[in-house]
């Protein structure tokens, strides 16, 4: 067994699609390559054991951010309805290359998060979470009062990341961190 930080969950099945098996997936990855390269995947339910299957196909819709794949195995909808809220797993060892100044979610997790004062760095915070749906947004849990904050993962805000030392920089506009 892997335990569950050892996934990635890249998509979550959201309902059947057409008569033949194909399935709707939203997309939870940046990468359209894991919904159209055929390959090993795993499906799980719920905090069940990931099962192994075998992305067939697979195609993004036009102007949205989700996928009509096809797995192995997925005959007719019937069997496609049964894996409806499904997450679509990758082993997180299955990590696509990335450019420079380009980062994995699952590396801005627990960095100490530091604002410049007087020209000195003092931590303000950690990353405890983030938020992709519609922006990118980092959860600051600040030190002060152990209240979250919303920061965009934007380069103007976010202006370091030092991972080696577990930490990342921000320069928030004025009252972003007043809570």
């Amino acid at each position: 067994m892997i335990a569950n930080e050892d996934w990635l969950v890249i998509g979550i099945i959201t309902s059947s699609h057409g008569v033949a098996g194909k399935l709707n997936i939203k997309s939870l990855s940046d990468f359209e390559e894991r919904f159209t390269q055929p390959g090993e995947r795993w499906i799980q339910k719920n905090d069940e054991e990931p099962m192994l299957c075998k992305l067939t196909s697979g195609f993004q819709k036009p102007g949205k951010e989700s996928f009509i794949i096809s797995l192995d195995g997925v005959k007719d909808r019937n069997e496609a309805d049964k894996l409806k809220q499904y997450k679509l797993l990758v082993k997180s060892n299955d990590i696509p290359k990335l450019k420079d100044n380009e980062f994995h979610i699952n590396q801005l997790l627990d960095l100490d998060v530091k604002l410049s004062f007087n020209n000195e760095l003092r931590v303000v915070g950690k990353v405890v979470d983030l938020i992709t749906e519609n922006n990118n947004l980092i959860v600051v849990k600040l030190s002060k009062n152990n209240k979250n904050v919303l920061i965009p993962f934007v380069k103007e805000i976010v202006t370091t990341i030092d991972e080696k030392n577990n930490f990342l920089i921000i320069d928030p506009p004025k009252g972003l961190l007043d809570l």
